[in-house]
């Protein structure tokens, strides 16, 4: 029988995270962690060749313990690494993990700590809490995957050299490391939202998790406006996944969505903590966002959205936490809340790097008749798009030109 290929891959997606901040816990070194994890689902494939064991997170915690050991102990500065390897030992005595810790908000917190720059916070908790590669990363904040390596190699030499805990920090020091460790949770979210490569639109593995974090996060610091934003915002989101692609693959715009398809549990959810965080009086980038989309969740259609508040919710939203991305999601919703030549007038400069930009240049100038032009955008917004799905459907916006 071969070995259960497919099976091996969905637990590698579902409880790398897991599995490796345990490892990260007992070990103090990623590197090392890692690549004993790595080893283990490769043994996997060897070992489990008639079906997966009874406990088959148990089984890659020990093997993945035991290639530790050995590399522990084969390591010249052993008296260094020797309380790791006591620690190992004794828990190899103990027998098969039947109770496996869930480490991840640990892992979260000691990745997003304020001795790293923010991005290489962001970039390591992506590595190793989700399993995404260097070049998913990488393309996520348009690096070369080479220079993402680089920065995920120094960061975690830095936590070593540095001495930095393993642990979820006390409240008075959370104010210094929530925001990162919001903005990593919610780019794992976006990267689950819309895979920035292969064939699949929608990791709804990834969306999960994040959403399971932010859970964590709020049962940890309950009535946390911001936290509140992030999960209401997240939720809002994924109950618009079963409308989002078409019997085609190809993705459907909000436009064009069956609203009946959209969770309506996951939508009260989400629309009773927004709401209940705006009632506390401390309005956030994650709330604004979040509000936004619960008023596309409460529109009956998308042509009953009221484009003119959230128009005014980005003027606030620029107003507290600027970029390019909001000016940008700004100038669409002008296009719709006025017209489209407003919202042409309204799209940000120097945004020829970013995929989104020409996608929503390309719309506008469609429902202004601009058709050449259109055209152009259009081609240059399919060139950058690495996902299948929404480049069958941007190929199909421009045929239908």
């Amino acid at each position: 029988m071969n070995p259960p290929r497919s099976e091996i891959a969905a637990l590698m997606r579902s409880d790398w995270g897991r599995l490796l901040s345990v490892l990260i816990c007992d070990l103090r070194d990623f590197d090392l962690a890692e690549d004993c994890l790595s080893e283990a689902f490769s043994r996997a494939l060897i070992h489990w060749d008639k079906g997966l064991p009874r406990n088959p997170q148990g089984w890659l915690i020990q093997t993945a313990r035991r290639r530790a050991i050995d590399r522990i102990r084969h390591i010249k500065t052993r008296d260094a690494k020797l309380p790791d390897l006591t620690l190992l030992l004794d828990q190899d005595a103990e027998g098969m993990v039947h109770d496996i810790p869930d480490e991840r908000l640990r892992l979260i917190f000691t990745a997003c700590h304020p001795a790293l720059d923010e991005k290489s916070r962001i970039a390591l908790t992506l590595r190793t809490l989700c399993g995404l590669t260097t070049g998913e990363i990488a393309r996520a904040f348009l690096d070369k995957e080479a220079t993402m390596g680089q920065r995920l190699s120094r960061a975690k030499t830095k936590i070593s050299a540095a001495g930095i805990p393993y642990k979820v920090p006390e409240p008075e020091d959370w104010e210094d490391r929530l925001q990162s460790v919001l903005s990593v949770i919610y780019l794992i979210f976006n990267e689950g939202y819309s895979a920035s490569s292969g064939d699949a639109q929608i990791r709804h593995d990834l969306c999960e998790e994040a959403i399971f974090l932010a859970r964590q996060l709020d049962n940890l610091r309950p009535n946390v406006p911001e936290i509140m934003g992030l999960l209401a915002l997240m939720l809002l989101g994924h109950a618009r996944s079963p409308a989002r692609l078409g019997t085609d693959g190809a993705s459907i715009p909000l436009s064009d969505q069956d609203r009946s398809l959209w969770s309506k549990k996951l939508s009260v959810e989400g629309i009773n903590i927004i709401q209940s965080a705006l009632r506390l009086g401390r309005p956030g980038p994650f709330q604004l966002q979040a509000a936004i989309s619960a008023i596309h969740t409460e529109a009956p259609s998308f042509a009953d959205t009221n484009w003119t508040e959230i128009t005014l919710i980005y003027t606030r939203l620029m107003e507290i936490a600027p970029s390019k991305v909001v000016e940008l999601n700004r100038a669409v919703a002008i296009s719709f809340a006025a017209s489209p030549e407003h919202g042409f007038r309204a799209l940000p400069q120097d945004m020829d790097h970013y995929q989104s930009y020409h996608a929503a240049r390309a719309d506008i100038l469609r429902r202004m008749d601009c058709t050449d032009d259109a055209h152009t955008a259009y081609d240059r917004a399919i060139e950058m798009t690495i996902n299948t799905a929404d480049r069958q459907f941007l190929i199909a916006r421009k045929t239908s030109l």
